[in-house]
């Protein structure tokens, strides 16, 4: 199966050029199969993160808990939220 996919974009020449991209289950999966150990430290990330976000699914005020947590880090450092959302087209 493959994850990347060629995209035309701007190179910084101007030119058009054909890119792999993928998206962020892609990167995921591509980062998982990469032999180094290099990429070990990534990976433990994010199998933690992983296992959190399934633990909140599981007990969402464990969710509101680091929500909170985030923002009275933010508000310490006088940073503010930003909400960016995605979406998913079907097309077909």
């Amino acid at each position: 199966m493959t994850f990347c996919h060629g995209l035309k974009l701007t190179a910084s020449d101007g030119k058009q050029r054909e890119t792999n991209c993928a998206n962020t289950e892609g990167l995921f999966r591509i980062i998982q199969s990469i032999p180094s150990p290099k990429a070990e430290p990534f990976k433990r990330w994010l199998a933690q993160v992983g296992y959190e976000r399934v633990k909140e699914i599981e007990s969402p005020e464990l969710a509101s808990a680091r929500t909170r947590e985030a923002d009275r880090r933010m508000e310490s450092t006088g940073q503010r939220r930003i909400t960016i959302r995605t979406y998913g087209f079907l097309y077909g």
